[in-house]
């Protein structure tokens, strides 16, 4: 275990990295907690309304993520600096990201259905960047045998082909898939087989004179979408919490 660690996450530079992604996800879930204990009313914590303007924790994720940033380029990847930048990067981009959907939208949508867009976002850069740890480092590493040099260019090569897999998903519009096939290869494999989402650039391009095409990707979208919306929304809300209800309009009148 200590070889490992030191060949792939010390020597790389990769432990600023680790760190950021600890304080990134953690600084995510004490953010939920607080918000949530806010709304329900619970605990010492209330909203920051200083003049009564609403101060978002996005503001003050901004300005770490910049001494974070700024601080991790000028430290390199290695030293104390660089892990104590990264700390302050990671908890900058977990407060940022959290309200990720109100920078989209321009508007407090926090606790709303397009309030998901930043649990979804969380979710995804979690991911991609747990991905990225988890993978060793195939090159840029000291006393390596040429046996295992082989062995690891060879790696690089498996990695582009798959990638090259991982970028037709996405082409085909299927985010999930193109984010789970960079660890799985055979995952990326069955989504770039696989026919494309009705509205994405492989549809419009590849799908405009088959209409046979079209519409098999139009009922299997409709399918998978019916399928996965009941799980999907529960692991939402187990994570971000659970929207507010839009109240239905009255009926007419009799």
């Amino acid at each position: 275990m200590g070889h490992w660690w030191h060949e792939n996450i010390a020597e790389p530079g990769k432990l600023p990295l680790l760190l950021a992604l600890a304080a990134f996800v953690l600084t995510f879930a004490i953010t939920r907690t607080i918000t949530r204990m806010i709304r329900a009313g619970k605990g010492p914590f209330r909203n920051i309304t200083p003049g009564g303007v609403h101060i978002h924790h996005v503001v003050p994720g901004v300005v770490l993520s910049v001494v974070g940033g700024f601080g991790a380029v000028a430290s390199g990847r290695h030293g104390v600096a660089a892990g104590v930048f990264a700390v302050i990067f990671g908890v900058g981009a977990g407060l940022v990201l959290d309200e990720f959907a109100l920078i989209l939208h321009l508007d407090d949508v926090y606790w709303t259905e397009e309030g998901r867009q930043s649990v979804e976002v969380v979710v995804l850069t979690a991911s991609l960047v747990l991905l990225v740890l988890a993978g060793f480092s195939p090159l840029g590493v000291d006393d390596v045998s040429d046996e295992e040099q082989q062995g690891r260019l060879g790696l690089v090569a498996t990695y582009v082909v798959n990638f090259c897999f991982v970028l037709i998903c996405l082409f085909k519009g299927k985010l999930r898939m193109a984010v789970l096939g960079t660890l799985v290869p055979f995952v990326a494999l069955v989504g770039a087989i696989r026919l494309a989402r009705p509205t994405s650039p492989w549809a419009r391009r590849f799908y405009r004179h088959r209409h046979r095409a079209r519409s098999r990707a139009m009922l299997r979208a409709y399918h998978h979408d019916v399928r996965w919306a009941g799980p999907r929304r529960k692991f939402q809300d187990l994570i971000g919490g659970t929207p507010d209800r839009v109240p239905l309009p009255p009926g007419p009148q009799s």
